[in-house]
């Protein structure tokens, strides 16, 4: 059947990324064009991303829009049809999508709403060449733009809300319900109202015609009160329309294939080349399996666990490498564990998307010990390069990796170590079973192998995008 779909997101690779919302956007649209559907992505056009677009042709225009002219600029880049909302006054600022070096905009609540708005526009009106079928937005900086659509005319589109996290809720202050475009007569607990004020999250939760969050588990969870962050009744009056669709990675871009030096699952000679490789990068001599940590070091991550988990894992025989940054007490704490174990422990604070790729090649195990994790990208590529996923059975976690246990042992189908609670005993515990799994070659060997045939890219998600898509429209 096929169709259009207008994208609606605060950031998209290879344009603008602050963490996996921006992969999975970019992945979709190449996945579902094999299935019929037409994607453009529409992005704030960012003061890093306003020279990309210098001669782009003007597609729409909103003149009214909090203050200044919004012009939407249409172009390509790297084979995605991109949308740049083109508004300096709301964009073309110093630092990132959401904050300056001082701190977050004091103006996000409409920076995203003037997003929303200009997608629900072109949903409701089209462009001269091109109207959607169906309006999907991601997270709570697009959440408003199924509420416009309900509140100010969909035009026959039909709107999905995408949770990637449900952490990150887009608040406001009751106040700017005018301000913000929304009618009072939706200022109630049933819709619009959130705790006193505004959620432009809860607001698209509540009007948007389906709901998918990022992994099956995921969708499951966020109905329980420890997941769902206050909106799981919100969830559980809305339960039909919601469901977990997975991510997948790109494989082409995280392809064992592709690393330096080559290796695939029938030949790991490479790989242990790039092992070697970055030891000697980091100045370690580890004797035992080698992780890596490649996070946001914060709280959600279970970052704080690592230091009471970490120092029997390298008495072991065990090495880590951490590449993150995030709470300082947390870089503090990586910092200390370094200078506690020199050559067997390292830390870079920071990220660097070349790095990341060598970590993945070169080491035997990635850590995950997420408290939630709506699906998680990290865990997808140690499959993809036989590093082994070491991850608490949370939310994409879970759905994506086999634990090793003796069914699954016997059975030759286990990917990784699998551990639940989340504490620092269990934790300690799954680090244990990985050093036991590494001083048997043959077991090792087929994890390995196991894990690199696990299938990890679009291919199944793409499928069930494009079916919900064709459900909505039909």
């Amino acid at each position: 059947m096929g169709g259009r779909v207008l994208s609606v997101a605060s950031e998209c690779v290879p344009l603008v990324k602050t963490g996996g919302l921006a992969d999975v956007v970019g992945a979709l649209p190449g996945a579902l064009a094999g299935k019929g559907w037409e994607m453009r992505v529409l992005l704030p056009a960012y003061r890093s991303l306003r020279a990309q677009a210098a001669g782009w042709p003007v597609v729409f225009e909103e003149p009214d829009l909090w203050g200044g002219t919004g012009r939407v600029l249409a172009g390509k880049v790297a084979g995605l049809s991109v949308l740049l909302l083109d508004a300096p006054h709301l964009y073309d600022r110093e630092g990132g999508p959401y904050s300056s070096p001082v701190g977050e905009h004091p103006d996000n609540a409409i920076r995203f709403a003037a997003l929303s708005w200009v997608a629900a526009r072109i949903a409701r009106e089209g462009l001269a060449d091109w109207k959607p079928d169906v309006l999907h937005a991601h997270d709570w900086q697009a959440g408003l733009a199924p509420a416009y659509l309900a509140y100010h005319g969909a035009g026959g589109v039909k709107s999905v809300l995408t949770i990637h996290n449900i952490a990150f809720q887009g608040w406001a202050p009751a106040h700017m319900l005018g301000i913000l475009r929304l009618p009072a007569h939706a200022f109630h607990s049933e819709a619009l109202e959130y705790y006193g004020g505004i959620s432009s999250l809860k607001a698209g939760l509540v009007t948007a015609d389906w709901i998918t969050t990022v992994s099956p588990s995921y969708a499951a969870e966020i109905l329980r009160p420890e997941f769902g962050m206050g909106l799981e009744g919100v969830l559980a009056a809305r339960g039909p329309v919601v469901s977990g669709i997975l991510n997948g990675v790109d494989t082409a871009l995280w392809s064992p294939e592709a690393a330096d030096p080559p290796f695939s699952a029938k030949s790991l000679t490479g790989k242990a080349k790039a092992r070697e490789n970055l030891c000697a990068e980091f100045g370690l001599d580890v004797p035992g399996p080698l992780a890596i940590v490649v996070s946001r070091l914060t709280d959600q991550k279970g970052i704080d666990l690592l230091p009471k988990v970490i120092p029997d894992f390298v008495l072991g025989g065990g090495g880590l490498i951490v590449l993150g940054s995030g709470d300082p007490a947390m870089e503090g704490a990586m910092r200390g564990l370094a200078a506690r174990f020199p050559g067997r422990v390292a830390v870079r604070i920071g990220y660097d998307e070349a790095l990341s790729h060598r970590l993945f090649a070169g080491a035997d195990a990635v850590l995950v010990p997420s408290r939630f994790e709506p699906c998680g990208l990290t865990q997808m590529y140690g499959l993809r390069f036989g590093t082994l996923p070491v991850v608490s059975l949370v939310g994409g976690l879970a759905d994506t990796v086999i634990g090793a246990s003796p069914a699954t042992l016997a059975a030759g189908t286990a990917t990784g170590v699998t551990f639940h609670p989340v504490d620092a005993l269990a934790f300690r515990q799954a680090m244990a079973k990985l050093l036991e799994l590494s001083r048997q070659p043959k077991l090792w060997a087929k994890l390995r192998q196991n894990a690199m045939a696990h299938p990890v890219g679009w291919e199944v998600s793409a499928a069930d995008y494009a079916g919900l898509y064709e459900r909505l429209t039909a």
